[in-house]
């Protein structure tokens, strides 16, 4: 008698079908909450004011991180209450889990979207240095950017 895989294959692939679709379920949710603190108080008015300075600002620039730093309480408050963000945890990026990457790189990419000068390698690079991020998920996102090129 020979043995068949087929049937556990197909229980395999079930299983994978159904935990990739949790993931894209929480993805789901993220992409529907995705920075809504921003849109209230303490921190609509404070990137009301500074939405447009950022804008026309190089992204690590001496310049950014002073506007960084006079949003202080806007970004303690956003940071508090958005997973997706490095200085959520004390550890930084070591103690994000794979839907806080994604959301995070995602983010990246729609913040170099919103800088006259944005560039997601640029960013990937700086944000090297500034969250400790390991070569090897730097590796990663680099290879990603593909994602977001038109086809």
């Amino acid at each position: 008698m020979s043995y068949s895989s087929k049937a556990e294959t197909q229980e395999h692939i079930q299983n994978v079908r159904k935990m990739i679709s949790a993931v894209v379920g929480e993805l789901n949710s993220r992409a529907l909450n995705h920075d809504k603190t921003k849109l209230e108080s303490p921190e609509v008015e404070i990137f009301d004011e500074f939405t447009p300075k950022l804008k026309g600002s190089t992204y690590g620039s001496d310049e950014y991180k002073g506007f960084l730093k006079s949003m202080g309480p806007a970004l303690e408050h956003h940071y508090a209450f958005n997973r997706h963000h490095p200085e959520h945890f004390p550890k930084g990026v070591d103690a994000m889990n794979l839907v806080d990457l994604i959301e995070m790189f995602c983010d990246w990419k729609a913040a170099t979207m919103r800088h006259d000068d944005g560039d997601l390698l640029r960013s990937i690079n700086i944000n090297k240095k500034r969250f400790k991020m390991s070569d090897q998920l730097v590796n990663i996102f680099q290879n990603s950017i593909q994602l977001f090129k038109e086809k």
